[in-house]
């Protein structure tokens, strides 16, 4: 109704036309519970937008086109709105297996494997399936972040290589932190607090990330703007590329002076941000998923971070999946698809049993020592692949 009566109002100027819609539709484009606008809606309702704003002409059918296009696409939306009621989270099943081959073994050479294994979680249900080792496995979880290890070492006789897979059923579901009832429920131990407030090797706390927060006027009395602030910053300062050399080690002092990075680089940029605000931060790695359902390969990790406000808990974000789909900014303030798997939290981890070499920077892909060596990246060959069920 609101939008047949603007249809109406031949004299209704393009700058009154973007405010009135704008404002009538702003909750339905950032409502994660509708999920009834796809993104090429949401690139066509941007660009009438845009266009809109140029100066006024007496006769542009072009403005016509676009005032008519942004209408239909809003009138038809929050119709649809309108009549939905919240939908429950969205959720996925699938098969995920992770392999390796090991290859150039020397013979006579012992060969040590550690693997992350995913925890079951509020967010996802994880069954191990018979895995396909060299050697029987056994199963540790270190103590820092708690995070599940599967190891096994294998003495190699002859030269060559080795082989195995772990196979994993996964029901993942999607999160929506904000939506939760608000409770005194979710407050941090003493240890967990000091764990997720200190720095890392490569997240300090000091220098230059403060440095990128000198000009914003900080809501530190209130943790939920507190973030969103940061999350803008981050967002305002790196954009995704990885055309370049350097990213993915998630150092913080580096993408301060590069500007650009993966989500390792984004995530580690939020953390120290928060950490330094007195607000509790974690780090969080797994696999994504392709959105459509199928069959398929998984090139590669993919990271986010979580705050923690006491009356909420943990609340995730996912700056760099916003910085790829500026459309989903809103949602990935507190949101996460289903189409992901969390393997482990934290950095600077320490295995079971000990490795030799340094405490990794993050572990996702399988450790691997070779004569108490960390065998070189280019002589393992990473399957990483998905069935949905």
């Amino acid at each position: 109704g609101f939008n047949q009566e603007i249809l109406g109002q031949s004299s209704l100027t393009s700058q009154t036309l973007i405010h009135q819609v704008q404002q009538s539709n702003r909750i339905f484009l950032t409502n994660p519970d509708s999920h009834l606008v796809d993104s090429m809606s949401i690139s066509k309702i941007r660009f009438c937008e845009e266009y809109l704003k140029q100066p006024e002409e007496p006769t542009n059918p072009m403005k016509t086109t676009c005032s008519l296009l942004l209408l239909a696409l809003l009138s038809c939306s929050s119709a649809d709105a309108a009549e939905t009621k919240p939908t429950k989270p969205r959720s996925r099943q699938f098969r995920l297996d992770i392999g390796a081959t090991i290859t150039g073994l020397p013979a006579g050479s012992t060969v040590r494997v550690w693997l992350p294994i995913p925890p079951s979680t509020r967010d996802q249900s994880v069954k191990a399936l018979v895995p396909s080792l060299p050697a029987r496995g056994q199963r540790n979880k270190e103590s820092k972040y708690g995070n599940q290890i599967l190891y096994f070492q294998k003495k190699v006789d002859t030269a060559g290589s080795l082989r195995f897979n772990t196979p994993y059923q996964i029901r993942r579901h999607e999160v929506r932190a904000l939506k939760v009832s608000k409770g005194q429920q979710n407050e941090l131990s003493p240890a967990e607090k000091k764990l997720y407030l200190s720095p890392n090797q490569k997240v300090p706390l000091a220098g230059k990330p403060l440095a990128l927060l000198a000009k914003v006027d900080l809501a530190k009395d209130q943790p939920l703007d507190l973030a969103r602030q940061l999350y803008n910053r981050v967002d305002e300062h790196v954009r995704y590329d990885k055309s370049q050399p350097g990213y993915g080690n998630g150092d913080v002092l580096w993408v301060c002076n590069s500007k650009f990075g993966n989500c390792t680089d984004f995530h580690s940029l939020f953390i120290s941000f928060a950490r330094s605000q007195g607000l509790p931060a974690r780090f969080e790695i797994g696999f994504p998923l392709p959105e459509k359902r199928g069959a398929g390969s998984i090139g590669g990790y993919h990271c986010w971070a979580l705050f923690h406000i006491d009356s909420y808990g943990w609340i995730p974000v996912d700056i760099s999946e916003a910085d790829k789909h500026p459309e989903m900014k809103e949602y990935y303030f507190g949101n996460l698809t289903e189409n992901r798997v969390t393997f482990t939290k934290g950095r600077d981890i320490d295995l079971v049993p000990q490795q030799t070499s340094p405490s990794l920077n993050y572990f996702v892909y399988p450790h691997i020592e070779v004569d108490g060596k960390q065998w070189p990246r280019e002589k393992i060959q990473l399957k990483f692949t998905y069935q949905d069920q």
